[in-house]
């Protein structure tokens, strides 16, 4: 007679393996760390870039 318990640690192993394939496949469209831009040097510089970039749609926006 099949020991129950090891019905139960192949359904789990199983249900393991489909968690670490999806973990992988999320985490394969992640941005790693060597490829992200550099933060800019200070907040102020952020800010500016950011309301620059805000101004241009603004503007793009207005000429339609």
């Amino acid at each position: 007679m099949p020991d129950p318990r090891a019905d139960e640690l192949r359904r789990k192993l199983d249900e393991s393996r489909s968690i670490v394939e999806e973990r992988d496949e999320f985490e394969g469209a992640e941005l790693t760390v060597d490829r992200a831009e550099p933060a800019p040097e200070d907040p102020e510089s952020r800010r500016r870039v950011v309301h620059e970039s805000a101004r241009t749609s603004a503007e793009q926006m207005r000429r339609r």
